[in-house]
């Protein structure tokens, strides 16, 4: 049975279960230093004992991906069609101007926008498949123009390797977990060096992409997956949905509503646990309904709003468009009673790979950015040079820097 809380004794709620991630560290450490120092042979050790690996490479030969296509059901593929359409669009969207303005008499300030070129996008294979996350992370980057767009995927099924082989995507290797991260991050004879590593995946993926950033890019550190809802009134099966459908995600995850009804309360417990009675995946969304999510009871819709900014969800569920402006926090956002978490995973077009554990106060998820470089140019005349050199030349002085300054008095005197 789920919780149902006051908002006075939610303290323990909004402090997450945390990943322990130090002693995932530990156990990755090794398996970094060895990809750094043998390569292929390293990865092909993990990649057989950790991954099923039966073949003498960690690279998937474009035959498997040409015969996984073709046995893909019409109706998958047109589901990719259309998915894959709308994360495209949304990318698209997104892509930064490329523009040089003059700003002042004299003054030409802009930017110039340029692709990485290389990306990895790691695909889980745990629990369930995941060919929606090959899309999210691999169609922005072609949005973007990235050169080389690699997949890494410890067991991928069919749908997988075919999604793949449907987006043109050609470098995709059977090899997961820290070791898969090391190989993108140093580069092997097979694997290639990636600018950036992006996709979810186990707290030893996370571990190793924290141990490795820096080395290479990364999108960020994903914790358990969450969802908090805001609701005043609505439909009880259609939030008791939405929770559940978090909730069969992994025993971590957590699902949270936050309403200042307390009928409302009382009727999405209750269809909790009828909608469990006949799901599928309820084992594990029983164990995540129990440990990690409740019901939550407030005193208004600000004080949810309140909460809601404090814990900045990965997915936010709000009742309409009324209190977009007051939300300052949150992966993505989800408005009104037709607006599902799930159609965001899959087909809407906004990206589901999501900042976790209070990681949307600093950023949101996903985008066409995560694979840009936005460049700033800059072009003064002479005269222009002349106007600013008082304010430079004098900064500069300040800090000390007398080089700095007489690069401009040398262009600007006599």
């Amino acid at each position: 049975m789920i919780r149902t809380l006051h908002s006075n004794r939610i303290g323990p709620l909004l402090a997450r279960r945390t990943a322990r991630l130090a002693q995932a560290e530990t156990v990755v450490r090794p398996i970094l230093d060895a990809v750094r120092k043998q390569g292929d042979k390293a990865l092909l050790k993990y990649a057989r004992k950790f991954d099923g690996l039966d073949r003498k490479t960690v690279r998937v030969p474009e035959r498997e991906l040409t015969a996984a296509c073709g046995k893909l059901a019409p109706e998958f593929r047109a589901a990719v069609e259309t998915a894959s359409g709308n994360i495209r669009t949304f990318a698209e969207m997104q892509m930064p101007v490329e523009q040089i303005m003059e700003v002042a008499p004299g003054l030409h300030l802009g930017q110039i926008v340029r692709p990485l070129d290389t990306v990895a996008a790691y695909i889980p294979a745990g629990r369930y498949p995941l060919p929606s996350t090959l899309m999210m992370t691999v169609v922005p980057a072609q949005v973007a123009g990235v050169r080389r767009v690699c997949v890494a995927c410890p067991r991928p099924v069919p749908e997988i390797l075919g999604t793949a082989r449907l987006l043109g995507v050609a470098d995709v290797f059977q090899m997961g977990g820290a070791q898969a991260i090391a190989a993108f991050a140093f580069g092997t004879r097979t694997v290639p060096k990636a600018d950036r590593i992006v996709g979810p995946g186990n707290i030893y993926v996370a571990a190793a992409k924290k141990l490795l950033a820096g080395e290479v890019g990364i999108d960020f550190i994903a914790g358990p997956t969450e969802i908090l809802i805001i609701a005043a009134e609505g439909n009880p099966k259609f939030l008791a949905a939405d929770m559940l459908a978090q909730a069969e995600h992994d025993v971590d995850a957590s699902a949270i509503l936050l309403t200042t009804s307390k009928e409302l309360a009382r009727a999405v417990a209750d269809e909790i646990e009828l909608q469990m009675k006949t799901l599928p995946t309820a084992a594990v969304a029983r164990q995540a309904i129990r440990r990690n999510s409740a019901i939550v009871i407030c005193r208004s819709l600000d004080e949810a709003v309140e909460i809601a900014n404090r814990f900045a969800p990965e997915h936010l569920s709000i009742p309409d468009g009324a209190l977009l402006e007051r939300i300052a926090n949150a992966g993505s956002v989800f408005v009104g009673p037709f607006s599902p978490e799930a159609a965001g995973d899959y087909a809407s077009g906004p990206n589901h790979v999501l900042p976790t554990s209070g990681a949307a106060r600093l950023r949101g998820g996903l985008s066409v950015m995560d694979y840009l470089k936005v460049i700033s140019v800059q072009q003064l005349t002479r005269e222009t040079l002349i106007r600013l050199a008082p304010a430079i030349t004098t900064l500069a002085r300040a800090e000390g820097l007398e080089a700095h300054a007489r690069s401009v008095e040398v262009r600007t005197r006599g």
